[in-house]
């Protein structure tokens, strides 16, 4: 009923819709850059969640294994290139680029048509027990990160 909500995978990349409103925009009715970071991790929550691995089972893992897993954003470098405006309908990309060890790497873009406003890339890196761990071989086939070269 709500993987509408979620956005969807086309041709291995995740697009979520986001509506640009008065509260995202600053005094110019410009959208203020930190929301732009609001918008790319919901596209990342939600691209977790399309395939099979939603962020409350992580939680709930750790609260009940102690030793449960979670991926934390470890860095990430943006290019605003334009700007978006209130009632805006905006498309937030996501797709995996590599995989190295303990994190993966996210390109990410913001689009309003065919204009690309925003891009950046995130390395996301694998937790568990409190410290940067490899990421297992199920979670890998998971994210379909063996076929990321």
């Amino acid at each position: 009923m709500t993987a509408h909500l979620d956005g969807e995978i086309r041709d291995g990349r995740h697009h979520m819709q986001v509506r640009v409103y008065y509260e995202d925009t600053d005094f110019s009715g410009i959208v203020y850059h930190a929301n732009y970071l609001r918008y790319m991790e919901r596209g990342r929550t939600n691209h977790l969640r399309l395939m099979g691995a939603e962020q409350q089972a992580l939680f709930d893992q750790v609260e009940t294994e102690g030793d449960g897993f979670a991926f934390v954003v470890r860095s990430m470098h943006l290019d605003f290139l334009k700007p978006a405006r209130m009632d805006d309908v905006l498309d937030v990309v996501t797709w995996p680029v590599a995989v190295k060890g303990a994190s993966i790497m996210l390109a990410q873009e913001v689009r309003r048509g065919e204009d690309v406003l925003v891009k950046a890339e995130v390395r996301v890196a694998f937790i568990s027990g409190g410290r940067a761990q490899p990421i297992p071989k199920s979670i890998r086939a998971l994210m379909k990160a063996d076929l990321i070269s």
